[in-house]
This record gives C-alpha cells, sequence and structure tokens, in this order.
C-alpha cells in the first residue's frame, strides 16, 4: 500500500492572498475538470456523469489511463477522490485547515494500492517515491493554489459551493 502526504500554506508571503472560500472554490473546480488544474495534455478528458446533494461521479483519462471516481464534499474543508475504477485503488483528499497558528493550510493524503500489482512491490515502491518527492503532491498543491489564483484573477473563479 501507499501512503503519503504533503502539506503547503495557502497565503505563502508575496502571493495574492486567498479566503477559505476562494480556496474551496478551487478545490471544487479541480474536482468537476481536472483539465483546469494538470499540466497541458496529462488530462485529454474529465467529465461528470452523475452528481448529488454530497457528491459527483467523474471519469476521466490522465496520462493515459481512463479512470472512474467518486467524489464527495465536506464543505470549506475536505474533497475525497475515491478511485472506483482505474490503475489505482482507494482514497486521496484534499483538506483544508487551519494550523496552531491560525494560518490556512491545503493538506493532501492518500492511501492507495495499484490494481494487479503486488502490494508493496516494485511499482508501488516507485509510486511511494514519487509521491513524497519534489514533482509529487507537494508540487500538485502548489499548482493548484496558483490556478486558483489564476482563475480568480481572470475573474473564472464564483462561489464556493459544491
Amino acid at each position: 500500500m501507499i501512503y503519503s502526504t504533503a502539506t503547503v500554506e495557502v497565503n505563502p508571503p508575496g502571493e495574492l492572498p486567498l479566503t477559505r472560500a476562494q480556496a474551496w472554490a478551487g478545490l471544487v473546480l479541480k474536482a468537476r475538470d481536472a483539465r483546469l488544474f494538470l499540466p497541458p495534455g496529462l488530462c485529454t478528458y474529465c467529465e461528470v456523469v452523475e452528481e448529488s446533494d454530497t457528491h459527483i461521479v467523474r471519469e476521466a483519462t490522465i496520462a493515459g489511463g481512463d479512470l472512474r471516481e467518486i467524489i464527495t464534499f465536506e464543505p470549506e474543508e475536505k474533497v475525497t477522490f475515491f478511485q472506483a475504477t482505474g490503475p489505482r485503488e482507494g482514497a486521496i483528499v484534499n483538506e483544508l485547515f487551519e494550523d496552531e497558528s491560525g494560518t490556512l493550510q491545503l493538506r493532501f493524503y492518500c492511501y492507495l494500492g495499484l490494481r494487479g500489482k503486488v502490494p508493496g512491490g516494485p511499482e508501488e515502491q516507485t509510486e511511494q517515491a514519487w509521491m513524497d518527492g519534489d514533482k509529487g503532491y507537494k508540487s500538485a498543491l502548489a499548482s493548484t493554489l496558483k490556478r486558483t489564483r489564476e482563475l480568480l484573477a481572470q475573474g473564472k473563479l464564483t462561489g464556493g459551493a459544491q
């Protein structure tokens, strides 16, 4: 199994400050359309195929792999991506919280396995190393916040509801 976590400050010095509601709106938009947040060409398809008051189901093609995710929302706190089909199984969580000093943080954590691969085997070890590395999820959090700021500046970020 793969367990990884990373945390970044939502409003580091020198950046346009985001409110919790704005950061949340960015997370919701990312859940609804990953193409807006991933590097160009990485996500070639992303469609919400079902939605309710508490969750959405999306189908996507990311890095050439087709997947289906059930995405749940705990408003202005947590988005959880359950990997229903695709190369991974398990859950990925993006969580907004204030640390001990009251500073808004964005944390990623996941508990995943790779379908059809040996648990703890070389493929999972490689995936674990990538997630924990410089180009892994810590950088994804930073790029999510950067893209949220860009959308806010362009007037394309509205609301904060799921």
